[in-house]
């Protein structure tokens, strides 16, 4: 059992262990849990005791979470010191128990970590921010039909510019740095013409490695395998048309990883297309294949209209039998978007998207996108997982002008406790927690910030009182 210094582990509990990347659960969990900060007051414990009589009801006295209360942020400086917003013990705690749940924290100003919602992702290597974004029937939305969007954004947390490795335009080391590219790097590229980084700019790296994607991507697959019909669907979200070695790379490893680990299980939409026009055209030659999925077949050079006929034959003989005659529709679609162009589709056309699978920065916009049209950060979870841990968490900010008015929605965290219960295995309890917030919303059971936005307005709950309508609607 690990030694902790201002802390004490509950003497009841088992900890959940993991194997090959999925959690092994008891029926007694300690579960590590971080208050957070501002109107953590507040949403913690509404969001605990949601969970609790979840978890009672489903399961009687057969299952139980024992919580265990660790600290981070401003909370924790209060107890281990200044610029303590990290401490030991939490990490000691989220590490020998593998699980924890955790309210919105402060970014440090002037000391410290820079972020701790990224150092938590980095430190335990939780490469996978898992964001869905579904609609609550009754909830206000500035979207004509936000029923139509029900996304999963896969979020890749460990790689691109978050990894944080830049320097400030004045930096000695960073204007060492542009000069060793202007002056070498760049020109012994060869392609880049007469590029050059001006003096005095602020420079950042975007490290995506095949590793870091494949399993990522890796992640969002698995999903789409428990999900039925149209659902089972990823999309890789990229900027590869401009950022090729790096966008275009993680586009190009989640297709290499679908059609060859995931072959049996996957297609990819050009694949579909290519089956489509057989199954449908008895006879249809291998132009005329190519022709109808690339419009502009008659326009290539002859390299390029080989290298597609090439494709198709490779297709047709590697996956025809096993995909083909209508089989594909019965497996995970895998295609791909660019990214801005992700941010329409997804209003005009959400009815086509279930995964998104995206890099660190894409995901961030995203994410945020996305909830906006199903009613807000207020009712959006977000969960990080990796082989080894996972933390549940809400993915608004700490609001403290709101802290201890009991006011605020906690349906972010309540709903992020759904994906935890989801993870753990525990279905039943997660299901009451969903049925219990659409009764509440639809009955306009609702704290401030969705009363408001209601026509006719209604009187709003308390953040405690939100928390009993969610548990009479179970």
């Amino acid at each position: 059992m690990a030694n902790f210094q201002k802390i004490s582990a509950p003497s009841k509990g088992t900890a959940i262990s993991f194997s090959n990347g999925k959690p092994i659960v008891p029926n007694d969990p300690i579960i590590p849990f971080i208050r957070g900060d501002g109107t953590g007051v507040d949403i913690w414990p509404a969001t605990q005791r949601v969970l609790d009589a979840a978890v009672s009801k489903a399961y009687k006295n057969e299952r139980k979470i024992e919580w265990f209360k660790v600290y981070a942020g401003d909370e924790a400086c209060d107890l281990y010191g200044t610029y303590q917003y990290l401490p030991e013990d939490t990490l000691e705690a989220i590490k020998r128990f593998g699980i924890a749940i955790k309210g919105p924290l402060t970014t440090p100003v002037g000391g410290g970590i820079r972020s701790l919602n990224v150092a938590l992702r980095q430190i335990f290597d939780l490469y996978s921010c898992v964001r869905p974004c579904r609609y609550y029937s009754g909830t206000p939305s500035p979207h004509k039909r936000p029923e139509d969007l029900d996304v999963i954004v896969y979020r890749e947390n460990t790689e691109d510019i978050y990894m944080g490795v830049e320097w400030e335009a004045n930096d000695p080391i960073g204007i060492q740095l542009i000069k060793y590219l202007n002056q070498t790097v760049i020109p012994a590229n060869g392609k880049l013409g007469e590029r050059k980084i001006r003096e005095g700019s602020g420079i950042g790296i975007k490290p995506v490695s095949k590793l870091g994607s494949q399993r990522h991507i890796r992640k969002a697959l698995e999903h789409a395998l428990r999900l039925e019909g149209k659902k089972k669907h990823v999309t890789l979200v990229h900027k590869g048309n401009i950022m090729k070695f790096t966008e275009g790379a993680f586009r190009d490893w989640g297709y290499e990883l679908a059609t060859s680990e995931f072959r049996k299980d996957c297609i990819t939409e050009r694949e579909s297309w290519i089956l489509d026009n057989v199954y449908k055209h008895n006879g249809l030659s291998i132009e005329n294949n190519a022709q109808m999925i690339d419009p502009g077949y008659q326009s290539f050079t002859s390299e390029k209209k080989q290298s597609i006929c090439n494709e198709i034959k490779d297709v047709i003989e590697l996956i025809g039998n096993s995909h083909g005659e209508d089989k594909w529709k019965k497996l995970v679609m895998v295609d791909d978007r660019i990214a801005d162009s992700i941010f329409q589709q997804i209003q005009t056309r959400p009815e086509e998207y279930s995964i998104l699978a995206t890099l660190n920065l894409n995901g961030d916009y995203i994410s945020d996108a996305a909830a906006a049209i199903v009613g807000g950060l207020g009712m959006a979870p977000g969960a990080n997982i990796g082989d080894n841990a996972a933390i549940f968490e809400a993915t608004h900010g700490t609001a403290p002008k709101h802290a201890g008015l009991d006011r605020i929605n906690p349906g972010s965290v309540i709903l992020s406790g759904v994906m935890m219960l989801e993870f753990i295995g525990w279905q039943d309890a997660a299901d009451l927690i969903t049925k219990g917030i659409s009764h509440s919303i639809s009955n306009q059971e609702v704290t401030y910030d969705l009363a408001r936005l209601m026509e006719p307005a209604v009187n709003p709950l308390k953040c405690s009182e939100f928390a009993n309508s969610i548990i009479n609607n179970f």
